[in-house]
């Protein structure tokens, strides 16, 4: 049976009330760890802020398409439900500002972890930008041109695909940077602590793709796909990416936070060391001192051997948690 677009919606708003209700206890879960943490490391205000302005965004436009559910449904019934109206308007500029939203904190992150320079992150961040601008484009001619059709006008679709293919260049991007540090760093760290840190960040390195990068990613991919070939089921993949766009990097709060993976933000990091794992849920920029008798590696931190003790004197530490978000 062909999936119709009404369907496809109704499917979509099914898919992302459950996915919202999955965000929301994994949001404050991700609070409650920020904000009891502070020892170790809580005071880094743009992720939070950042983080709390995704789950309204995200909120909002799940609350847009719940009052779209039941006021068609009661009025018109099945037939008609994907048609676009003034608050799915709104609901569809709320999908672009949440995928906006979701790149910002994944520059932000790459910015941190090449020690806030600003060059490396120019173009991912223009090209998240202008994502937005060509949404705001897409949604005026469509507004213009067919303002109560269920998919975009064939005239629009090239637009509407740039809308979205941009902020996946965004994400291709900040993800390879963030890869790239993270290979600078394990070749460095087999200069100054063997093989076996050099493997530890390695394994970072591809949990940082896997949990941050991978999740986002094949969710555009799928969603721009379908919004080039004007496919019914992009109703179905382009709520559900909302509620993803703020799940993949709050997952990252809760994996760190837990313990569960290592800081990405820490550069230098001696591996497989005490101060190593106590700082699973604290990015501390700088370099490592590693005191082996007169030996000394890295810049801002030190840690002290003496026989089986382990002495860490921190010098200057900034509590830095968004590049694990």
């Amino acid at each position: 049976m062909t999936l119709s677009n009404d369907m496809a919606a109704l499917i979509g708003f099914a898919c992302e009330a459950s996915l919202w209700g999955a965000y929301t206890v994994l949001f404050f879960v991700s609070m409650v760890l920020l904000f009891r943490r502070k020892e170790r490391g809580f005071g880094n205000m743009p992720v939070i802020i950042l983080s709390i302005a995704l789950f309204l965004f995200c909120t909002a436009h799940f609350a847009l398409e719940f009052n779209h559910f039941y006021t068609i449904l009661r009025s018109i019934g099945v037939n008609g439900f994907a048609n676009e109206t003034k608050p799915l308007v709104g609901a569809d500029i709320f999908i672009s500002l949440c995928d906006l939203l979701g790149d910002f904190l994944l520059v932000y992150r790459c910015w941190a972890l090449w020690g806030k320079k600003v060059w490396v992150v120019v173009l991912p961040f223009l090209t998240a930008v202008a994502g937005v601008g060509c949404m705001a484009r897409a949604v005026h001619l469509t507004l213009v041109i067919s303002p109560t059709a269920p998919v975009p006008d064939p005239s629009i679709v090239p637009l509407t695909t740039a809308a979205f293919s941009l902020p996946l260049c965004t994400n291709v991007m900040a993800t390879g940077l963030i890869l790239l540090r993270m290979w600078l760093m394990s070749r460095r760290t087999v200069t100054g602590l063997g093989i076996h840190g050099s493997k530890r960040v390695a394994r970072s390195a591809v949990m940082i793709i896997v949990e941050s990068g991978l999740l986002y990613l094949v969710t555009q991919l799928i969603f721009v796909v379908l919004v080039a070939l004007a496919h019914p089921a992009q109703a179905i993949v382009a709520v559900m990416a909302v509620q993803i766009y703020g799940i993949a990097p709050t997952l990252i709060v809760l994996h760190v936070g837990l313990g569960i993976a290592v800081d990405t933000t820490t550069q230098n990091l001696p591996a497989g060391s005490t101060w190593a794992s106590h700082s699973a849920g604290l990015a501390t920029r700088s370099d490592v001192h590693v005191r082996t008798g007169t030996s000394v590696i890295g810049g801002a931190h030190g840690i002290k051997a003496d026989g089986e003790s382990l002495e860490m004197k921190t010098m200057e530490s900034q509590s830095d948690f968004t590049a694990a978000v």
